[in-house]
């Protein structure tokens, strides 16, 4: 049996993965305590004595606007998205192990409305996506056996390690079991809800089905704003009754500056099943 390693398993996507993953592979769950990623020494005495065959990385930092706020954590980003993945993918190379990373639609500037494939350019607009893309770039300097995977708006079940952040679908949840009975959504900026356990399906998939090292994107299929996810899940969870009103861009500030349209077009393997049907089993599963 195969052993693989998950970094940042106790994270929402760690912890898709894992369960995933399991009883097909020997599965290492390792995070925070077990292993920092900044500590490249010990990072490469754990791989050592492991010897996987897989890295998953579900490391990073993520905190858009706190990243475009506060040159520390704009700092602490650079090392954990950028140069944490460049090491690892040095080590891999030298251990023999093949590397699979996560990153996001914010390596994108939002300008191309037919959305992105795969081998498009990126130009990011935020300090956050400037760190991603500098991982994007140091992961494909440093290791031929990768895979890329390209994600947004992810949701699922939340993580269990400190610092985790609720999904945006759990935060509307929230605010309607709380009786709300208006929500607020932007009306713009459309993108791919991507559920975290078809995430870690397709990338068993692509493992299993030995699919060609490189890009890939692996949100869920179809796009949409804020707005019509918010009215999607109003509408899946039952709350016939309460009103969504669509707001313009300005009505929630921010500081980071976000692409506008940043669809993840996956041109390479089968495409993921439709978000609303993704979220339509989430759902049930939150409020069976």
């Amino acid at each position: 049996m195969e052993k693989a390693v998950i970094l940042g398993a106790k994270g929402m996507l760690g912890q898709a993965l894992s369960e995933i993953l399991q009883p097909d592979y020997q599965v290492l769950l390792w995070d925070k305590e077990e292993a920092d990623v900044t500590d490249f020494a010990k990072m490469e005495n754990l791989l050592q004595k492991e010897k996987p065959s897989y890295l998953f990385n579900c490391v990073a930092i993520n905190a858009v606007d706190v990243i475009e706020e506060k040159e520390e954590m704009y700092a602490l980003a650079k090392k954990i998205n950028g140069e944490a993945v460049g090491e690892l993918a040095k080590l891999c190379k030298k251990l023999g192990i093949i590397f699979i990373h996560y990153s996001t639609d914010y390596v994108f500037d939002g300008g191309k409305k037919k959305g992105y494939a795969e081998e498009d350019k990126p130009d990011p607009l935020s300090k956050y996506g400037q760190t991603k893309l500098l991982g994007e770039k140091l992961l494909q300097e440093n290791t031929d056996k990768y895979y890329l995977i390209r994600l947004s708006r992810l949701f699922g079940k939340i993580g269990t390690g400190g610092g985790v952040k609720r999904s945006f679908v759990d935060i509307m949840l929230s605010q309607l079991k709380a009786g709300k009975t208006e929500l607020n959504a932007t009306d713009a900026d459309i993108s791919c809800p991507t559920y975290a356990v078809d995430l870690a399906k397709f990338t068993k998939d692509l493992l299993e089905q030995k699919m060609p090292y490189g890009i890939y994107h692996g949100a869920n299929s179809g796009a949409c704003t804020w707005y019509e996810w918010t009215k999607e899940i109003v509408k899946l969870s039952g709350y016939h009754k309460v009103k969504v009103n669509p707001v313009p861009v300005g009505f929630f500030p921010r500081l980071a500056e976000v692409p506008e349209f940043s669809q993840l077009l996956n041109t390479k393997t089968v495409k993921q099943r439709s978000w609303q049907e993704a979220l339509k089993e989430y759902l049930k599963q939150t409020n069976p």
